[in-house]
């Protein structure tokens, strides 16, 4: 017996794949490159299907949850099933279950929220979020969380991830980015950008110091996995409503707890420095 009944799927000797599932998938692809809110001709042109058949897939997967329809625009966005299923592969990434424990001592070390993120596109998106258990702390919730996405280069974490990328994937990345004015000292030339990438490549942290939102300040390394490769980054965030020094007090007295938890992380994936 066959998965479904869509052409090719008898039995050739081959796995059977089923043209349903793969239709399916395709349409809750074509939100990360079409935008979160499309029609069904959207869908349609964006897969292939002429609509009538768009329809009847989407509409199988508002049923079961993954997408859904707004009743104002009759267009779709993802499902809270997809959320979920986005927060358990995160979850389950190694990356996240070595983090979890050092993430957390470095934040009750510095009073500090801690964080890690991995880069999607122009954008990081938050894989683990810690926050203090220290009591007179100088976090500040920011409403961010595991699944949150902010903009790449104006972030200590997204600037750490771009630093590392390969220069044709970084020039391909930053032709897609908007430098848009997100805080009081937000990097908007190119230009200056990319110097202060390579200034990260050179140190081995970012800053971002009211580049964000005003008042937002954090600071964030690398993590390495057993290649070499910087697979994602952490950083420590504090505002200015909680710890007013100036920035070079900041990064003196987060720097070193910063490097240690980067390089400790690193090191249960497997990396070895060469010093």
């Amino acid at each position: 017996m066959t998965a479904d009944n869509d052409p090719g799927s008898g039995s050739t000797g081959q796995v059977a794949l089923s043209q349903s599932l793969e239709r399916g998938l395709m349409i809750l692809s074509a939100f990360a490159d079409g935008g979160p809110l499309l029609g069904i001709a959207d869908l349609a042109r964006s897969v292939g299907l002429n609509r009538s058949t768009a329809y009847r897939y989407v509409a199988t997967l508002a049923k079961l949850g993954y997408v859904q329809q707004d009743p104002d625009t009759r267009k779709y966005s993802l499902g809270p099933r997809v959320i979920d299923l986005g927060f358990a592969a995160l979850a389950s990434m190694e990356v996240t279950r070595v983090a979890m424990r050092h993430l957390q001592a470095l934040s009750d070390e510095t009073g500090c929220a801690a964080s890690m993120a991995v880069l999607d596109g122009q954008d990081i998106v938050y894989v683990e979020r810690c926050r203090s258990r220290r009591a007179g702390t100088m976090s500040m919730d920011l409403n961010l969380h595991v699944g949150s996405r902010l903009p790449a280069y104006c972030t200590s974490m997204g600037k750490v991830l771009l630093a590392y990328r390969e220069p044709s994937t970084l020039r391909a990345l930053l032709d897609r980015t908007d430098l848009a004015r997100r805080g009081p000292k937000t990097i908007t030339m190119r230009e200056q950008l990319t110097s202060a990438l390579a200034r990260v490549r050179q140190t081995g942290i970012a800053i971002s110091d009211e580049e964000l939102a005003p008042g937002l300040r954090s600071i964030a390394a690398p993590v390495r996995d057993r290649t070499g490769h910087v697979v994602a980054a952490i950083n420590v965030a504090v505002h200015l409503t909680t710890w007013t020094a100036a920035i070079e007090s900041v990064v003196g007295r987060l720097e070193v707890p910063l490097r240690r938890t980067a390089a400790e992380i690193s090191a249960r994936l497997g990396y070895r420095s060469a010093n």
